[in-house]
């Protein structure tokens, strides 16, 4: 996450804004069709998910005064369970599910370009 991991505030309401990007537009492929809309949720999750596992594993060490290179390895394996669940939410919402790639995949990148951009906004906010 871009986001500062002392700030809890900004991460929540980075996780928020995603949450209504995914909402948002898989509301919108969901007047096209159902099946659409469903789609484009489930690439939103793919994306919104494995970033609220990541600062829950982040946010864990918050609280305490950690080792030297406790926060370094608590990090890595964060960003690599990130990777690994982003990874296997996409095979199961494609290969079990069945969902339909356009509208997963301009979800997904939608909400990963919302993940880069609106730290930006946020912070300039306040």
């Amino acid at each position: 996450m871009s986001v500062s991991l002392y700030s809890v505030k900004y991460a929540r309401t980075l996780l928020v804004i995603q949450l209504v990007t995914t909402v948002i537009i898989g509301a919108l492929f969901a007047l096209k069709d159902v099946h659409w809309g469903v789609s484009a949720l489930a690439g939103g999750a793919a994306a919104w998910l494995p970033n609220v596992l990541f600062l829950f594993l982040a946010w864990r060490l918050q609280g305490q005064t950690p080792a030297s290179g406790r926060v370094a390895w608590s990090f890595a394996l964060g960003e690599i369970a990130k990777v690994f669940a982003t990874i296997i939410l996409l095979i199961v919402a494609l290969g079990v599910f069945g969902a339909v790639f356009w509208p997963l995949g301009i979800t997904w990148l939608s909400v990963l370009v919302v993940q880069m951009l609106a730290p930006a906004v946020i912070n300039n906010k306040g």
